[in-house]
């Protein structure tokens, strides 16, 4: 189940990152799994922002959503969950706290930057409801979130933006 996330929580989170970034490594994307994770600081600051979740399987968290404000849309700034935990809808489900929290601040979409050719990750989201924006469709602030992960290596693989409306 899910809650809301406090910085006590990082340790947690940390260690479902680096356990989701070992499957980066099984594709030839070792720099991805060799990434660290976020670091207190920024994750308190998602935190203090009520942008931050973790999922729990028997009080343990499995699971974790990081959303802040981006061009009018609720951004999916980072979601990962455990691979022991995977494909048991705990991703969706997560998606699915971003979209109440999206709409409890009146914005209309969920976006968000991923790999896409990553089974897991442009696929997963295109099959819940997201679709590939082209560049015009990008506001000033995802263009610059593209940009600075382009200056951090991760154009290496082909990233995109996408966008979910919300109903």
């Amino acid at each position: 189940m899910e809650r809301r996330a406090t910085a006590s929580d990082h340790d947690a989170v940390v260690g479902i990152e680096r356990a989701a970034g070992e499957l980066f490594r099984e594709i030839g994307m070792r720099e991805i799994a060799d990434d660290e994770p976020i670091g207190a600081a920024d994750f308190a600051a998602f935190v203090e922002r009520d942008g931050a979740w973790v999922w729990e399987v028997d009080d343990r968290p499995v699971g974790y959503l990081l959303v802040e404000v981006l061009d009018d849309a609720a951004h999916v700034e980072q979601l990962s969950v455990d691979p022991v935990s995977g494909r048991r809808g705990i991703g969706t489900a997560l998606l699915d706290v971003a979209a109440q929290w999206a709409r409890e601040r009146g914005l209309s979409a969920l976006s968000l930057i991923t790999f896409r050719d990553v089974p897991w990750n442009a696929g997963f989201y295109a099959r819940r409801g997201f679709r590939i924006l082209t560049a015009q469709e990008c506001g000033p602030e995802l263009v610059a979130r593209l940009r600075r992960e382009a200056e951090h290596g991760l154009d290496r693989w082909p990233r995109v933006p996408m966008r979910r409306d919300l109903a």
